[in-house]
């Protein structure tokens, strides 16, 4: 079983990391443009506040949460960007938005009963995969952030979560892309910052190797992977770096190669 209280210790813990970030800004850092196209570093934070708006609904209010994806339903390609705009505002009700609501859904889920299934885009989850989702969102959005400002994000034990929701939506990934889940297995061996992370059969012939923040940074779609030093080792592995998405969804647009793009 998973360990809800040490999800939401670490899930508090990545945030008040983008918190110190972002809290300290002055108004006009906020207007800046993130790798999100359109996105400004406001439209992340915005983001972040929408997406624990809707878990704290999956939580605690199904009806008003199969309402809002009735809403999204309407114009699927655009929602994303639609819950970031409405959930905009000046600076410091933001702020408070933000700090607020991921204080009520951590409250929520840990008063979630053991066993219950939180509905979710396209499946459900329990209150402990929910909370390792807020992780990867936050650790994502995070990343947009830091790179916009110029800080270099020093890895934690906390990008465990995210690498394991990366090898878990192995098979989302194909199947997002309209591609056959791959039935071979893949080994994934990482180096995080307390040691070797490895997931899946030790005896598979694709394997995945390399940094665990690298691994991260693919899975959330922040970095290409010719930009990062990750290994793939056959067909499957080989493949699945072009599409990993450790997120919920269509497939994401990604990000180009280092040197195809620059950074506002």
């Amino acid at each position: 079983m998973a360990d809800l209280g040490g999800l939401l210790a670490d899930l508090a813990d990545e945030s008040a990391d983008l918190d110190a970030r972002v809290g300290p800004l002055p108004d006009a850092h906020w207007t800046r443009l993130t790798p999100a196209d359109g996105w400004t570093i406001a439209h992340q934070i915005a983001h972040l506040t929408w997406t624990d708006h809707i878990a704290l609904l999956a939580a605690t209010d199904v009806d008003a949460f199969y309402a809002s994806l009735a809403y999204a339903a309407t114009d699927p390609d655009h929602f994303i960007d639609r819950g970031a705009e409405e959930f905009l505002a000046p600076t410091p009700e933001l702020l408070a938005r933000w700090r607020t609501g991921r204080a009520a859904l951590a409250d929520a889920l840990k008063a979630t009963p053991p066993g219950t299934r939180l509905p979710w885009y396209g499946t459900e989850m329990s209150a402990a995969s929910m909370a390792t989702a807020r992780i990867m969102e936050t650790f994502a959005h995070g990343q947009d952030i830091a790179d916009t400002l110029g800080h270099r994000k020093v890895p934690t034990p906390r990008l465990r979560h995210v690498a394991h929701l990366g090898f878990r939506t192995l098979a989302h990934s194909f199947r997002s892309h309209g591609r056959p889940a791959p039935e071979a297995p893949v080994r994934v061996e990482l180096v995080g910052p307390d040691g070797l992370w490895t997931y899946g059969p030790a005896d598979a012939a694709d394997r995945v190797t390399g940094p665990a923040l690298d691994f991260c940074l693919l899975v959330t779609q922040r970095r290409h992977r010719a930009d990062l030093a990750l290994m793939a080792t056959g067909p499957v592995a080989d493949e699945w770096l072009d599409i990993a998405q450790a997120f919920a969804g269509p497939p994401g647009t990604g990000r180009r190669p280092a040197g195809q793009q620059s950074l506002p």
